[in-house]
């Protein structure tokens, strides 16, 4: 079901030169032997979605995953890839992105990207009678399909 407050948002195909410092993003990681984080995935969020979600916090994409969401305070640009970090309010985190790492963009969308075909990413929450109510969906447009 669509909750009546439901955020819809498009998403689209973005590269590691659309990550800029100031940006908000929501990145899905592994961490590494050594500490660090490798990211899986990065979602750029639009300015009216600044906040959501923030912090960093396990993740279900794989055992052992990771979300973070946060501001990106500097990126570092190698060779293989980018070093992003992120701060969030209760801390800081950084995040090698490797050069073949899907990067994604969301874009306003309504209920008109609902239909059938589309590839979606949906935030439910388990209703009384057993339903699901879809509260956050991601719809994938240019046939992008939302990493998460």
């Amino acid at each position: 079901m669509l909750a009546d407050n439901s955020q819809i948002a498009g998403v689209v195909k973005a590269s590691l030169s659309d990550i800029k410092q100031g940006s908000f993003v929501g990145v899905t990681a592994m961490p590494q032997a050594d500490g660090s984080q490798s990211a899986l995935e990065v979602h750029i969020f639009p300015e009216a979605m600044r906040g959501t979600g923030e912090g960093h916090y396990p993740w279900d994409l794989r055992p052992q995953s990771t979300m973070t969401n946060a501001n990106v305070e500097r990126v570092v640009t190698a060779v293989d890839g980018q070093t992003l970090t992120l701060k969030y309010k209760d801390g800081e985190k950084k995040i090698f992105v490797p050069s073949n790492t899907p990067i994604v963009v969301y874009v306003q969308g309504d209920k008109s990207d609902l239909k059938p075909g589309a590839k979606v990413f949906i935030a439910a929450i388990k209703q009384s009678d057993g339903t699901l109510q879809g509260r956050a969906w991601r719809v994938g447009r240019d046939g992008v399909t939302p990493p998460m």
